[in-house]
Parts: structure tokens; sequence; C-alpha cells
């Protein structure tokens, strides 16, 4: 089998990812794709140097349903681990090994690919999904304390999620720098991304007076702000320990 991709650097952390696995467990999406199937398969896809990632996500997914099975892949032969906890690890690419799974997680990867390179890779990936599959194209940094990731389906990318600590993050531009692949270069003046990140803003600024009740207050209000005016933004119902953006992917795309 001809493995599809280049040998990224690695890094990872321990609960770095935790952000967007606590969002997977609860997307409606995501639950409904992983409860309905009657064998789900999720593959993590390029989980570095360690697979410590891999594992919190079986862990979490798992609470989900207890029999996902899932599957870490590094192109990486020197990376390929013994099965562990229920985990297996295999040699793979954007190829996916052959398998077809029906979710996905790719996580700094393609953020050390080329701009260009991220529509083929998407499609090479989705091309190997089970029906109605998704792949989850995120970046996050070193702490995972800022993570944003593309939902993509087999027919283009669906939608953005923006998730950030917070007590560390001071504006919901500073995400900015953690911006998917597709769209790290575009938080210019005329890109849909960037008037996004500056109505988020002044949305913050506007409720700086609820700032004595903590940062997810101010920020629920804030999201409820931008609702009003027109953005379709998902204001989830229940109180989450995260901040969390999340937009159709057209509210997004670049020009």
């Amino acid at each position: 089998m001809a493995f599809e991709g280049v040998v990224t650097r690695g890094t990872t952390n321990i609960n770095r990812l935790r952000r967007s696995d606590r969002r997977l467990v609860h997307d409606p999406a995501i639950r409904s794709l992983l409860t309905s199937s009657s064998a789900p398969l999720v593959v993590d896809l390029g989980y570095g140097a360690s697979p410590v990632t891999t594992l919190e996500l079986a862990s979490r997914l798992r609470t989900v349903r207890a029999d996902i099975a899932v599957v870490g892949l590094e192109i990486d032969p020197g990376r390929v681990v013994p099965d562990q906890d229920g985990v297996s690890f295999r040699r793979g690419g954007f190829e996916l090994a052959g398998l077809r799974p029906h979710l996905v997680r790719a996580f700094n990867v393609l953020r050390q690919y080329p701009e260009d390179a991220v529509p083929g890779a998407w499609s090479r990936i989705t091309s190997s999904l089970a029906d109605g599959g998704l792949l989850i194209d995120g970046t996050c940094d070193e702490l995972g304390r800022r993570a944003t990731w593309v939902t993509v389906a087999a027919q283009g990318p669906v939608s953005l999620t923006i998730a950030w600590d917070p007590f560390t993050v001071d504006r919901p531009s500073d995400i900015a720098e953690r911006l998917p692949k597709a769209l790290i270069h575009r938080n210019v003046p005329g890109e849909r991304i960037h008037d996004v990140l500056r109505a988020a803003d002044r949305a913050w600024d506007v409720a700086a007076p609820l700032a004595p009740f903590g940062p997810r207050v101010r920020w629920r209000s804030a999201a409820t702000a931008l609702a009003a005016q027109g953005l379709p933004i998902t204001v989830p119902r229940r109180r989450m320990r995260d901040n969390v953006l999340q937009l159709p992917w057209e509210a997004v795309a670049p020009a």
C-alpha cells in the first residue's frame, strides 16, 4: 500500500485536544453519526510522537457509545506503537490505511502543509469515509488553550468551530493565530473570517459590563448579541467549560 502524506513534526501534549474532544462528544451531528452506525469506526490521523491524545479521544467518545472502534494512524513508521487500551495503531496517511471510518480527526496535520494542498487532502480523506462520514481538520496551540477546526463532509467543508479557554484568552480575535490552514492566511480585510473576528471582538467589548461575572457569562452575552445581529452562529443551550464560536462554512469561506 502506498502511504499518502509527509512526516510532520509530531509534537503533542497530554490533554492538548480536550476542547475538540469535549465538543465532539456533545455535537448532535457527531453523536448521531456514531450512534446510528452498526459498527462505528473513528480514525485519529497523524497522532504524532505520542499516542496519548488518541487514547484520550477513545476514552471520551466511549461515553457516547462504548463499542466505538478507534484506530490511530501515523505515516512515520517509527511512531507506530503497539495496540493498547482497546485502541489499534497502524501506519497510514491520507489514504486512511484502506479503512472506511465514520469520523476522522486530523489535528495539527494540514497546518504543516501549504494552503493549496488543503482541498486535495480534504477530498482524498473524505473519499475514503463511510457514507455520511465526517473529517475534523483542526489546529490548536501547544497547551490546547486555543483550538479551531473545520468539519468536512464528502461534498465539502460544512462548518468552522473555534473554542478557547475562557481564562487565558483576552479577545476572540486572539484565536486567529491558530486558525486552520484553509483560513489562517485569510484574516485580512475583505475576507469573511476577518469580518467575523472583528464582529466578535466588538460584541465582546459591548459585553464588558458582565466581566465581573466571569468570561463565560460575558461570552454568552456576546454570542447572543452576534446571533441577534444576524451572524449565523450556534449559541449552545447548556453551560460550557469552553468559550465556543461555531459557524457554517459559508460565513467564513475564503472570498
